[in-house]
């Protein structure tokens, strides 16, 4: 059984950091293409960073661009999203999820979610 499972979200001051983590297992983990999306209440879920199996390639959304940074620890089965200088409009529940592909991560078409966890960025 695969699962993805979040964990690091929290409350933050505006400016502030956090690091998210998504622990992976039931999947050969080394062969899936990682992305960190966003939901926010009323809104789309949104595409932030995705990261490569192969050659650790990286795509970002602009929204996110020089302040999120997305890494993978194969070892130890685990994605990363460091988020510095966090705007109150970062607030969301942030997922991790899981593709044969970064194509895949772009498109949304994903194989396997984790359940989310609830970031909130305090003004």
């Amino acid at each position: 059984q695969v699962q993805l499972v979040e964990s690091g979200g929290g409350l933050v001051q505006a400016g502030g950091s956090l690091r998210l983590s998504c622990a992976a297992s039931g999947l050969t983990f080394s062969t899936y293409a990682m992305g960190w999306f966003r939901q926010a209440p009323g809104k789309e879920r949104e595409l932030l960073a995705a990261i490569n199996w192969s050659d650790g390639t990286t795509d970002y959304a602009d929204s996110v661009k020089g302040r999120f940074t997305i890494s993978r620890d194969n070892a130890k089965n685990t994605v990363y999203l460091q988020m510095n200088s966090l705007k109150p409009e970062d607030t969301a529940v942030y997922y991790c999820a899981a593709a044969g592909a970064i194509v895949l991560v772009r498109m949304g078409r994903m194989d396997y979610w984790g359940k989310g966890t609830l970031v909130t960025v305090s003004s």
